[in-house]
């Protein structure tokens, strides 16, 4: 296991920017997960959108770092591509709404318009910059109503460093990246060997260990799952990992990415039945669960019924502490959203900015099982004295 000094130079290097782009990868026997706490599974997943970005800037070593101080079982993140073909963590194809590059004088020239899903969009983009380039910028918080204290303190960061950042926490932590805008990066972005952006997101993850099917002994020891709203990105991986994946559903009224069916084709039951040989789950935004009228929560569909009824997993997004974000049935308290979402809709994990609220929430209300701490730190303290004797 990774000494203490050694995981400490590593989040230093992700704070606050240290020289080398990605950090060496560690030997597997650095990162022995043996003796870790496991992977809770014995309640729905607490999955951390794009890090505790309800405190911290999105997608940063910071906001990841926090989430798992806070409890989260998986962290989330948006997986793009930089021009020379760096694998980041970043949402949006253009940089000027989390970033400081629109008062970057020397990139003002970079400035472009390019058509994104079917629209076409003016900013500063992504795949126009190098590696190098992203992280001179500086990131900060996406919303105006959010704290801005963090603005301009931490940059972008790889792929690998989010997997590092997770592989070296103190228990196990999940990752769930997002393959992002495949389409759009696929047409910007060129590697040797006709390799696309997909083979390269599941060449990374696989050169870090992460592989096996759900519940797997290799799954639970470095827990994955892929997602993206491209269903022909998700089919495509599957022949090369068996890892988990997760398709992502938007708004009834946005088509697929990437073969342009509607919501009321991939949420049918024909296609639901195709999609569960390559799929484990779905990620349906939460109000095409339970449509709102006025502010004020709908009848819910039968969307997670018929998933279950396919083994299908359902992690809805977003969920969001600020009034903004809350139905008025809910009387603006976040902990009454997610007792509805967990105990009446049902659902097997949630998309969270706030990790740390819905850590609480389920520690009040299903907390682990006393014998489960007891066999975990019985389990640990023979680990160690092992260890000791040199086993």
């Amino acid at each position: 296991m990774a000494s203490k000094w050694h995981i400490s130079i590593i989040v230093l290097a992700l704070l606050f920017g240290g020289s080398k782009a990605n950090p060496a990868a560690p030997s597997h026997s650095q990162l022995d997960v043996n003796h870790k706490k496991p992977l809770q599974t014995f309640r729905p997943y607490n999955i951390a959108h794009r890090g505790s970005n309800g405190e911290l800037p999105e997608e940063t070593a910071a906001a990841y770092l926090r989430a798992i101080e806070e409890g989260a079982d998986f962290i989330e993140t948006d997986i793009l591509a930089s021009k020379d073909g760096h694998l980041i963590c970043f949402h949006d194809v253009t940089l000027d709404a989390t970033t400081d590059v629109v008062n970057r004088t020397e990139f003002a020239h970079r400035k472009r318009t390019y058509e994104v899903q079917g629209a076409k969009v003016t900013g500063w983009f992504v795949v126009d910059f190098t590696l190098k380039e992203l992280k001179s910028l500086r990131v900060k918080q996406r919303f105006s109503f959010r704290d801005q204290r963090y603005n301009g303190k931490y940059q972008i960061i790889t792929f690998e460093e989010y997997i590092l950042i997770a592989l070296y926490a103190d228990r196990i932590v999940g990752i769930y990246p997002e393959i992002k805008n495949p389409v759009f990066i696929n047409q910007h972005v060129k590697w040797s060997n006709g390799k696309k952006f997909e083979d390269k997101f599941v060449e990374t993850l696989l050169r870090y260990g992460y592989k096996g099917a759900y519940m797997s002994e290799d799954w639970l020891r470095q827990p994955l799952f892929i997602q993206s709203f491209a269903p022909t990105s998700l089919i495509y991986v599957s022949n090369m990992t068996n890892s988990p994946k997760v398709l992502l559903i938007d708004d009834t009224n946005t088509p697929t990415q990437d073969t342009n069916q509607s919501y009321y084709e991939i949420t049918s039951n024909a296609y639901l039945a195709f999609i569960r040989n390559y799929v484990i789950g779905i990620g349906p935004w939460k109000d095409t669960i339970v449509p709102p009228k006025d502010n004020y929560l709908g009848q819910p569909t039968d969307l997670v019924a018929r998933a279950h009824a396919l083994n299908l997993q359902v992690h809805p997004y977003t969920f969001r502490n600020e009034n903004s974000y809350l139905h008025f049935n809910f009387h603006q308290d976040p902990y009454v959203e997610y007792e509805y979402w967990l105990n009446e809709i049902g659902v097997d994990g949630l998309f969270t900015d706030f990790t740390g609220s819905l850590h609480k929430y389920q520690e009040w209300t299903k907390p682990y099982p006393k014998k489960q701490k007891k066999a975990e730190a019985l389990l640990h303290e023979i680990g160690t004295m092992l260890k000791n004797d040199g086993y």
